[in-house]
């Protein structure tokens, strides 16, 4: 039914969805409290999460990508820019989320990082 290049990006998805979901609720669990004790902890999980989700997507569509001056920029990994960048500005109006421009940082950091491993197309 579905083939594993859009299981893999969409179930990452879900889980990023649900992760958002419980610190928009303040519904914090035991990963929430095993990261943020972490020094770095919670910038770690944004640059790990939003890059896999963006390697998961460039895999999914195939590692389409688009030539803008010098550089090619891989399509999954502008949506989930984008995607980071909606979410991390939409805290401004959560009053249990706090919007913090480091985090949106990390998010980049991951996508590029990420973005940085090639697959088979």
């Amino acid at each position: 039914m579905f083939s594993l290049r859009v299981w893999l990006p969409l179930s990452f998805f879900i889980f990023i969805s649900w992760i958002i979901f419980l610190a928009d609720s303040a519904n914090y669990n035991f990963a929430f409290y095993v990261v943020g004790g972490i020094p770095y902890g919670d910038k770690m999980a944004h640059a790990l999460l939003y890059g896999m989700m963006a390697l998961l997507l460039n895999y999914g569509l195939k590692f389409k990508s688009f030539s803008f001056k010098w550089q090619r920029i891989q399509l999954g990994s502008i949506l989930i820019f984008l995607f980071a960048a909606i979410e991390e500005f939409s805290q401004y109006f959560i009053a249990s989320r706090t919007f913090d421009l480091y985090d949106l940082l990390a998010d980049f950091i991951g996508i590029v990082f990420f973005s940085l491993i090639k697959g088979e197309r």
